[in-house]
């Protein structure tokens, strides 16, 4: 389960991405380099001619050649999510999954609109096909949000069946998660989905869309007060460079079946509990930080600012682990990544907190795993908040200073760690 959403606002889009996945499935995140186009590429199953790849930076499940998210050079920004639908992914030969789609649209598209054209040009010609969850043993097709600093796409698949709509300024942004959210509001699709008119008549019915719709609620709304507030920005005083609309981003990925909470600068007593540890077909126990004991739980997330202007700093905050337990650790383009991040031991780290407070949950229930959280959250949302304003500072500094920042921040996030006994 994932949820993906995005802003298009004056001057930028805003996207984020949380990634839900088995919760001991380490997922690194690291910058990738200009290679060139030459022979052929191996993906997770097959082999394809290889097209060159931009330089990009992807978070990666470490048995994976592709990518949950990741955002390139030229300001693109990708995730996908799981689907439902009626055709069956199981008997599909092995082929591309979702996350090499995300990963090869990265590595082709200057923009969202090519990114698309990567991608269902890719699903055309070789189709879906392979396991994308090796603990549950699970094939499956995908949704995608494509972002780039001026507009973005959804795109929704099942086999080599497609069906896109665009997402335009003043729309409210768009989210999505998983199931099938296209009806008959597409605009460009395969030509099966076009001859039907209605692209709904691909989710299977018998899944039900519960736990979707209530994640779905809180990342719309999101995207739209986020749009909104960038509406009052551009009427008012200028920090259009400052971090204000990723800052409650980070607060709805976040969410906990409640009141968003956790936007960098707010003081950590306004953290809530951890969602009940119940699984129903009503939703129950989902959130958008996912905490499913066990079963799923929210591995990587990342916010991107994909600025129009080609003197600001292309930036991103990206939270290792689950949101609730980690530091959206401000990076600065392609090459100002803290390389900890792609390191499976800082991952691990991550995961010890979220399981302590998952564990504080199941034996303490009227807490709610609220006080193990608290503890948490007092030693890191500090750490946050100032990496949040310090990167702030360094937008009109030029790449040298911020690269050079970015790589330098780790010891304070590994001194957080340690006094928090991981």
């Amino acid at each position: 389960m994932c949820d993906s959403l995005c802003s298009i606002q004056p001057d930028r889009t805003l996207f984020a991405k949380s990634s839900d996945r088995p919760p001991g499935e380490p997922q690194v995140i690291g910058a990738h380099r200009r290679r060139a186009g030459v022979g052929l590429l191996r993906t997770q199953y097959r082999s394809l001619p290889d097209a060159g790849a931009a330089p990009l930076v992807g978070s990666q499940p470490d048995w994976l050649w592709g990518f949950e998210h990741g955002f390139n050079e030229h300001r693109v920004a990708i995730g996908n999510e799981q689907l439902w639908t009626i055709d069956d992914p199981v008997p599909a030969a092995d082929s591309l999954n979702g996350m090499d789609l995300v990963r090869l649209g990265l590595e082709r598209a200057r923009t969202a609109t090519e990114a698309l054209d990567t991608i269902v040009g890719l699903i055309e010609a070789h189709g879906q096909g392979g396991i994308g969850d090796r603990e549950a043993g699970k094939a499956y097709f995908s949704s995608f949000l494509l972002a780039d600093p001026g507009e973005a796409w959804v795109l929704e698949t099942s086999g080599r069946s497609w069906a896109a709509r665009p997402v335009l300024a003043g729309q409210g942004g768009a989210a999505l998660s998983n199931r099938i959210s296209l009806s008959t509001d597409w605009t460009r699709a395969s030509a099966d989905v076009a001859a039907s008119g209605d692209f709904d008549r691909w989710r299977r019915s018998s899944s039900p869309t519960a736990h979707a719709d209530k994640r779905l609620a809180v990342t719309r709304a999101g995207a739209r007060s986020v749009e909104e507030g960038a509406g009052r920005l551009a009427t008012g005083a200028d920090d259009s460079r400052a971090s204000t609309g990723a800052r409650e981003l980070a607060a709805v990925l976040r969410d906990h079946d409640g009141e968003r909470w956790g936007r960098p600068g707010s003081p950590p007593e306004r953290v809530t509990a951890l969602p009940p540890a119940v699984i129903d077909r009503l939703g129950t126990g989902v959130s958008v930080c996912m905490h499913l004991s066990g079963v799923q739980a929210t591995t990587s997330s990342m916010i991107a600012s994909l600025p129009r202007h080609l003197d600001e700093p292309l930036r991103a905050w990206i939270a290792p682990g689950n949101p609730c337990v980690a530091v959206f650790v401000p990076t600065f383009g392609i090459d100002g990544v803290a390389a900890e991040l792609g390191h499976a031991t800082t991952w691990h780290r991550f995961e010890a907190l979220r399981e302590q407070v998952e564990h504080d949950r199941s034996t303490d229930p009227g807490g709610g795993g609220l006080g193990r959280l608290l503890e948490v959250r007092a030693v890191l949302t500090p750490l946050e908040s100032d990496l949040w304003d310090e990167a702030d500072a360094l937008v009109e500094s030029g790449p040298g200073p911020q690269v050079a920042w970015a790589l330098g921040l780790w010891p304070r996030v590994d001194a957080a760690l340690a006094a928090l006994g991981v």
